[in-house]
């Protein structure tokens, strides 16, 4: 029998291909014989680079950039270079984790770092790009991204503005003539499950100002800046579109991608399963085995679980779920294409008695 492993990674645990090998192990302790086809999943989110990477036979790149701070930190993202292919999780440059409740700053946050990162891909190569939003601690609209690939932001005395989004408020004009030429071929698909637009009551600024340590004054004007943000980008970019779904994702990001490079917003699973091929490889599994972390109620709602679900029910595959927990809305689950789950763990237990 031929069975496909297609798991998420346990987050904190196991990297996707850690749970691959694991559940591997176990069928092999059963069935020596079994034919295995193993491919690492990812929803969009983090993990995603090290799951293509692995999925993909790519290698990871480390780079010092700019990071939201505006001070040097190491970023990673994957490289597929036989497929022209850079992979990257935003948060590695830009992200939430290189701030605290002391040092988180929105208002001169930046995206530059996540620029330099697909800067580097492209000057490698990369004419193909996966980019995955989540986890910023920015507010710029994505222009400090913009502003690495040579889009200059520009105030009334035809002075370059600095990075971070209090910057904004000066802009007057942009010249997006020293863009890097390397743009022209490339593409981007931007792994987005955040449906919010740039501006307004469900924007960026006062859907995730707060969680980013802006105050009440701060999310008004921060949201005012990107308001202005978008007008003058408009006048360059006439199909720039502040409202559409999922502008507002990673503290406007996915407007700036929208507007200055050439990209698509998609749902992350969806991306991850059309790059790693994966329903070629389920059309021929007898048994299809996903998973992660922790199934529950969120799990339906775009999960890599489901994903590969979804696509196993087009073939009537039976499918089964392995999960470090899971909670009574696990259930869901059966109702989207999952038959059975299990959790890894049945009590509560130390790591040397696992």
């Amino acid at each position: 029998m031929k069975i496909l492993i297609a798991p998420d990674s346990f987050k904190g645990c196991m990297t996707a291909k850690e749970a691959c090998e694991a559940i591997e192990k176990g069928l092999k302790n059963i069935d020596t014989d079994a034919q295995i086809v193993k491919v690492p999943m990812a929803d969009g989110g983090e993990g995603t680079v090290q799951a293509l990477v692995d999925a993909l036979n790519g290698k990871i790149i480390t780079k010092k950039v700019t990071g939201p701070l505006n001070k040097p930190v190491t970023a990673f993202y994957g490289l597929i270079e036989q497929k022209r292919l850079a992979v990257i999780e935003m948060s590695a440059a830009s992200g939430i984790q290189f701030v605290n409740h002391d040092t988180a700053d929105p208002l001169h946050a930046t995206t530059y770092g996540t620029g330099e990162l697909i800067l580097d891909a492209l000057q490698r190569g990369a004419e193909k790009f996966i980019i995955g939003l989540g986890g910023s601690a920015t507010n710029d609209g994505g222009a400090g991204m913009a502003q690495a690939l040579g889009v200059r932001f520009l105030d009334e005395d035809n002075q370059e503005l600095p990075v971070g989004g209090i910057a904004l408020e000066k802009l007057v004009r942009i010249d997006q003539t020293q863009m890097s030429p390397l743009l022209d071929k490339a593409t981007f698909s931007i792994a987005c499950d955040v449906s919010c637009p740039l501006t307004g009551k469900n924007g960026a600024s006062i859907v995730f100002g707060p969680q980013k340590g802006a105050t009440p004054d701060m999310i008004r004007q921060m949201d005012q800046w990107l308001a202005f943000y978008a007008s003058i980008t408009r006048e360059t970019y006439p199909n720039a579109d502040p409202s559409h779904p999922g502008t507002g994702a990673a503290g406007g990001l996915g407007f700036a991608f929208l507007s200055y490079t050439n990209a698509t917003l998609q749902s992350g699973i969806q991306i991850i399963l059309e790059e790693t091929r994966l329903e070629s490889y389920i059309q021929d599994a007898g048994i299809v085995i996903t998973g992660e972390g922790c199934l529950d109620g969120q799990t339906i709602m775009g999960k890599a679980p489901i994903g590969v679900a979804a696509i196993a029910k087009k073939y009537n595959k039976t499918v089964l779920a392995f999960s470090g927990c899971t909670t009574k809305e696990a259930t869901l689950c059966n109702q989207h294409g999952i038959d059975a789950f299990f959790p890894i763990l049945h009590t509560i237990t130390t790591l040397d008695r696992k």
